[in-house]
């Protein structure tokens, strides 16, 4: 059964997709669930268990697969409750008939099953026969979850460190292995060799004769050659990839992995050409892998769909992508921030979301993984962290300790957020916006959702949120068929007007970043420093020069941001002209 849209809710922090899928699985929307908070998924079970007349019994941290056990009770729950709204939703009845024609009307209007429907009710019939009819076409939400695949931290059970299975990742994992969910796992932020051996180990990710996977794997990648290495690692061990999401780099909310200057464009166009070349040269080493493995051998080559997301925000974006670079569906992440009926925001920072400007999104050093993050200017956690510098007391509690990866400062790692590492650091150093800046994310991505649900703790309530510089040109709080609706139409009013195409955003901050990495080699000139500069420019400018042809070849489309466009487009290659003179003395300075 295809899926009912062509948008999916990427994962978002930790808690603001947290419980997506129960409030719009039903209505037939993928959505993703990060596994990386097991503290904050035990408080969402219970929760939602009262909520919903479940029995809960509280998964206390004193046994050594508390994690993974914490994970599966709440993707069991989840699908248990969610399997049940969508169950109600098909015994089609006349007082769900709202709800249902709720959900066809949430569909583009190009759905062979809206039309269908449409067809069917223009008719005299019986709720009998439609609700046949929707048992047979409607299918419910993928309840996907996400892994970061570097967030992997070494356990300890009284005080002795546990196997590697036992590592953050991988007990998220093995809770998602674990649990009766038929989805994805999507892993993000790069390759985990020893993570992807762990995999194998749990017959879900195999395929049966008819090519079925229970638990399928998806990678988020930047460009093509990453798809390809580690697809072949996975391959390798007999397991398939069934999608490839390419994520843009900077224009996108989280933690951005920018590339070396590749834009999205031309990688989406390169993922269109080379799509069969990459199913074709994935599964040739995939079927003897099977075959040396003892696995079933699929009868027909596997499949593989092809998405995106970062930086969408109008209908003709989201319809061009779809149709000129062949995706399946499409990631709407930061405007859905805006959508309660599909996210967790408290209301302080909805009003904040709301209010935000292009000054108040920026990347930031905040992050303990050392990676730039998109921030909310003046959130609640900022503000927090300020006052507490303000006081002498730099640094936060580390309760959690997800993001404990340092070994400078303890055995069983350390937080660069936490205060016993600023307050080291600072001994040593000095105190310096470098060791202060960052924040603590596990408690502050985590935190709308304990404000919103009311959760007793004496924890920390400044939340942090990582919305992609789209926000700046969204308002106001919407509906999901609002949304919906601007997904597929684009409705005035939803979406700033003056807001620039999705593509030449992402080519000003890739300038933006590369003056940055400039300044940065400048004062710190290494070995690598031309090299990377060099090879950052060139991609920069074959991107340029796509885009000059794109735009020039795709008739009336984007006709009312083209003359901006061409503009820009104009206008970065006099930037790249000079940043490139600069790079030029830099290396003959250096070659002295």
């Amino acid at each position: 059964m295809t899926a009912s849209h062509t948008f999916h809710i990427p994962v978002m922090g930790t808690a603001f997709t947290a419980d997506s899928p129960l409030k719009v699985a039903h209505y037939g929307i993928n959505t993703v669930i990060a596994l990386a908070d097991d503290v904050l998924l035990e408080r969402l079970r219970k929760y939602y268990s009262g909520l919903n007349n479940l029995s809960y019994e509280e998964i206390k941290n004193n046994t050594k697969d508390y994690r993974a056990d914490r994970i599966t009770s709440y993707l069991n729950m989840v699908n248990k409750i969610a399997s049940e709204k969508f169950e109600e939703f098909t015994v089609s009845t006349r007082d769900k008939f709202e709800e249902v024609k709720k959900y066809f009307a949430m569909l583009p209007d190009t759905s062979d099953v809206k039309i269908e429907f449409n067809k069917l009710i223009e008719n005299s019939f019986s709720f009998e026969d439609l609700s046949a009819w929707l048992k047979d076409n409607l299918s419910m939400g993928s309840i996907d979850v996400n892994i970061m695949t570097k967030v992997d931290k070494k356990n300890y059970f009284k005080k002795e460190e546990l196997p590697s299975e036992y590592n953050d990742a991988h007990a998220g994992l093995r809770g998602y292995a674990n649990s009766d969910l038929a989805s994805s796992v999507i892993f993000s932020a790069g390759m985990n060799p020893r993570l992807y051996g762990y995999i194998a180990q749990f017959d879900d990710f195999f395929p049966d004769e008819n090519g079925y996977i229970k638990k399928k794997i998806i990678l988020k990648v930047s460009d093509y050659r990453s798809a390809i290495i580690q697809g072949k690692f996975l391959a390798k061990k007999g397991l398939w990839i069934s999608e490839y999401r390419i994520e843009s780099g900077l224009n996108c909310g989280g933690h951005a992995f920018a590339t070396d200057g590749y834009l999205m464009g031309p990688i989406l166009a390169e993922f269109r050409d080379r799509r069969q070349e990459l199913v074709d040269e994935l599964y040739a080493v995939c079927k003897p892998a099977l075959e040396a493995n003892g696995k079933v051998v699929p009868n027909d080559t596997l499949a593989v769909t092809i998405t995106a997301q970062g930086g969408v925000a109008t209908a003709e974006e989201h319809n061009f992508l779809i149709d000129h670079y062949k995706l399946d569906t499409v990631g709407w992440g930061t405007p859905f921030l805006l959508v309660p009926e599909a996210t967790t925001v408290d209301k302080t920072t909805m009003k904040q979301l709301q209010d935000a400007k292009e000054k108040d999104l920026y990347l930031s050093n905040v992050s303990p993984l050392g990676v730039p993050f998109n921030n909310l200017r003046n959130s609640s956690k900022d503000v927090e962290k300020f006052q507490k510098i303000e006081e002498g007391k730099p640094g936060s509690p580390c309760p959690r300790k997800f993001l404990a990866l340092s070994d400078e400062y303890g055995t069983q790692g350390v937080c660069t957020a936490s205060r016993l590492f600023q307050k080291n650091k600072i001994e040593e150093k000095g105190i310096s916006d470098q060791i202060t800046d960052k924040a603590c994310l596990c408690m502050g991505l985590a935190a709308t959702a304990v404000i919103n649900y009311g959760v007793e703790t004496r924890e920390s309530k400044g939340v942090s949120i990582c919305p992609g510089p789209n926000m700046a040109y969204f308002n106001q709080e919407l509906s999901l068929q609002d949304m919906s609706h601007h997904i597929y139409n684009g409705d005035e009013g939803i979406v700033r007007a003056d807001r620039p195409n999705m593509f030449v955003n992402e080519l000003g901050m890739y300038l933006k970043y590369l003056s940055e990495k400039i300044e940065e080699h400048k004062n710190d000139w290494g070995r690598k420093s031309g090299r990377y500069l060099n090879s950052f420019t060139a991609n920069m400018n074959e991107g340029i020069a796509y885009y000059q042809g794109m735009f020039n070849s795709i008739g009336t489309t984007f006709d009312g941001v083209k003359d901006a466009a061409y503009q820009s487009l104009t206008e970065a290659v006099e930037s790249m002209k000079k940043m490139g003179a600069e790079i030029d003395s830099l290396i003959a300075e250096n070659q002295k």
